[in-house]
């Protein structure tokens, strides 16, 4: 079995999604054929009008303990092949985490190296049980990591993390991760899965188009995609909208707003 990349409606929550990696007997390391589910399941998401959240995890105790390195003789050692499975694959995979249109929420737990590392670092909040470790020993493998998979590594964990990951071989554990602004939370391991659901389900309540925006927002400004011009210059289209007058409307009659 090559592993799995599974989704499914959050019980009870039907404008969030749970994608859950699967790879049992190998912490769910990530297979080229889970790599492309991961892009095919995200895509896939990403055109679902109603979604609001997406929640991501691993089964078995842990997230993503890195690559399936059983696979690696077939198609390290020739740089075409190697430069598709990191362009294609494994960046058409975290890319399509980033691209989501709605808040991705990771629930991280056990072990989270290299491309589970990678996979966290794309998502826009996250929460790990406090016996999560991290790292990306890929030193101790002799290759480095791609160049598109360490600019968003360093964006998320901070350059000197990642320095200490890439040079040193460096795993962290939770509390660090936490400490140096990787994580928003740290909670008991039995208390994640609750935890996470209660995260996407508190974005899910709150004004859709608004999460949208400030997720395409953060983006922009982490990536240097845009200038601020450009991002100045239809950052009122939601003036007439619905779901801004309902917000406004709400307030002043001291109700809950329905988005």
């Amino acid at each position: 079995m090559a592993g799995q990349v599974t989704t499914h409606g959050l019980e009870g929550h039907p404008t969030v999604a749970v994608v859950t990696l699967s790879h049992p007997g190998k912490f769910n390391a990530m297979s080229r054929s889970m790599w492309r589910a991961l892009a095919e399941v995200f895509g896939g998401l990403s055109r679902a009008k109603d979604l609001r959240c997406v929640l991501l995890t691993g089964e078995g105790g842990h997230f993503c303990a890195g690559g399936d390195i059983a696979e690696y003789p077939a198609f390290r050692f020739d740089v075409q092949q190697l430069t598709d499975f990191h362009e294609q694959d494994v960046w058409g995979g975290l890319d399509a985490i980033r691209r989501c249109p709605v808040p991705v929420v990771a629930a991280i737990q056990g072990n989270c190296m290299g491309a589970g590392l990678e996979m966290a670092s794309a998502c826009d909040i996250r929460l790990a049980a406090s016996s999560a470790r991290f790292g990306a020993p890929i030193a101790r493998l002799g290759f480095p990591m791609a160049p598109r998979e360490a600019q968003l590594v360093a964006l998320a964990v901070g350059v000197q993390t990642a320095r200490e990951m890439l040079l040193e071989a460096a795993v962290l554990s939770a509390a660090d991760m936490q400490q140096r602004g990787f994580l928003n939370r740290v909670v008991d391991d039995a208390e994640l899965a609750q935890a996470a659901a209660d995260a996407a389900i508190r974005i899910a309540s709150l004004a859709p188009l608004t999460a949208r925006a400030h997720k395409q927002l953060l983006s922009a400004l982490s990536d240097g995609t845009s200038s601020m011009a450009e991002l100045v210059a239809t950052a009122y289209d939601h003036a007439n909208s619905p779901e801004h007058r309902e917000g406004i409307a709400a307030f002043l009659s001291k109700r809950r707003a329905v988005f």
